[in-house]
């Protein structure tokens, strides 16, 4: 009885054991799920754009080299803790383009100096108070000068192109004013942060110019040319046509940057001090104005698609069908040929057969239709309510966004007013 009685007990235990670590197991497995997504989510990156990768050894590498400032004596013996200004310096001044970081670096030793140069004048200023009134003077200082700057961060033309090196201006300046009432000779304090300033930004320059660098203006170029193919691949009825004009519409943000970005790089391969950075952005706006009239159309097709009305003059239909594959595919051809002049640097043919087919088949569809007001001015009135039915399916969908938020939010029911006439429709 009592080996029976000692297995059945080694049974439990064991079987205790096995539920422990199902159980351990349970808990872990969502963790794990998770460490796998993000990995898989970072091996997707890499192999995607591995300039990343790049970029982000060179990040490692600059601040590997500005921290030899900390590790050498004489480097740090002359000047001390304002070292740690270099690596602050590398962090916020790295970027992944050349001229993301060249105008960083610019910006933020232009203001360096310029607020160091104000917190020694606030210093010798205040020092005119005696050691009563130079606390005060230097709040003065700061209050005035910080709020000043956070009101020019506010206005959107400084916002937009300054607003980096206003908030290092007000940072410079606000540390280098409050450190001037404490430290023994404040010239020597502003020197040290110029220069590490200056060896941080040196640094981020050389990296970023001499290892791997990526180019705001080739990716610029890149996408001049990629949204010309996106464009054309609509017209071509693609694989998921009906959404790739939509990364088209997106693109201002990025465009505006990289062509701010694109000027402050040095002269590379193709691009010069004077290349017209600026045709870039009309042409981003014409495709993105074309990409709307296609977002239209995609709204028309879509609902096309959806009806179950027979076609009440097949011959008519036929011959409306035949005229838009007809544009469709020699305006297709068309972008894919400006795609490829703008992605070649090529100068585009003058006498451009598909545009002239394109142009072609437009003015004949025109002509004619315009024989025939009434049917024009009907084709007319039922793409209005058309794109006017969508627009109300639309709204629809905000409403119910709207009454979901409202009940989330638990958003407090309107008060009645006595005055209120309800009106009761019938048929």
């Amino acid at each position: 009885m009592e080996p029976q009685a000692a297995e059945r007990n080694n049974g439990g235990v064991a079987e205790g054991n096995g539920g422990f670590l199902e159980s351990f197991r349970a808990l872990l497995r969502p963790a794990v799920d998770r460490l796998g997504g993000l990995a898989a989510k970072l091996a997707r990156t890499a192999r995607d754009d591995p300039r990343r990768v790049a970029h982000s050894l060179k990040v490692g590498l600059a601040l590997t080299l500005v921290s030899v400032l900390y590790y050498v004596t004489p480097l740090f013996n002359g000047w001390g803790d304002s070292t740690i200004w270099a690596i602050i310096t590398v962090v916020f001044v790295m970027e992944f383009t050349v001229g993301a970081t060249l105008s960083k670096g610019l910006y933020r030793a232009l203001a360096t100096l310029v607020g160091v140069s104000l917190a020694v004048g606030a210093h010798l200023v205040a020092e005119l108070g005696g050691e009563k009134g130079e606390p005060i003077l230097l709040a003065v200082f700061v209050f005035l000068v910080a709020s000043a700057a956070t009101f020019a961060r506010c206005i959107p033309e400084v916002k937009a192109r300054y607003d980096y090196g206003v908030l290092i201006f007000k940072l410079t300046f606000a540390m280098v004013a409050v450190s001037s009432y404490r430290v023994e000779d404040p010239i020597e304090f502003a020197h040290e942060r110029i220069t590490t300033m200056a060896v941080g930004v040196a640094i981020c320059l050389l990296t970023t110019v001499l290892v791997f660098p990526v180019w705001a203006s080739e990716d610029l170029h890149s996408l001049a040319a990629g949204n010309l193919d996106k464009l054309a691949q609509f017209l071509e009825e693609g694989k998921a046509f009906l959404r790739v004009y939509k990364s088209v519409l997106n693109s201002k943000i990025r465009e505006d940057s990289l062509s701010n970005f694109a000027r402050w790089e040095p002269i590379h391969r193709k691009f010069g001090f004077r290349h017209p950075w600026k045709q870039y952005q009309e042409l981003g706006t014409l495709c993105r104005q074309c990409a709307s009239s296609m977002e239209a159309l995609a709204s028309c097709v879509i609902i096309l698609k959806r009806s179950q009305y027979p076609a009440a003059n097949p011959e008519l239909c036929l011959k409306i069908g035949a005229a838009c594959a007809a544009m469709s595919s020699h305006s297709a051809r068309a972008l894919r040929g400006l795609s490829l002049t703008v992605r070649t640097m090529t100068a585009p043919s003058p006498a451009n057969s598909d545009m002239s087919a394109a142009t072609k088949a437009a003015s004949d569809f025109r002509a004619a239709f315009s024989e025939d007001g009434a049917l024009l001015q009907a084709m007319h009135v039922a793409v209005v309510a058309s794109l006017l039915s969508g627009i109300v399916v639309q709204i629809k969908r905000i409403t119910e966004s709207t009454n979901n938020l409202a009940r989330l939010a638990r958003f407090k029911k309107p008060e009645r007013s006595r005055s209120a006439v309800v009106i009761n429709v019938e048929d």
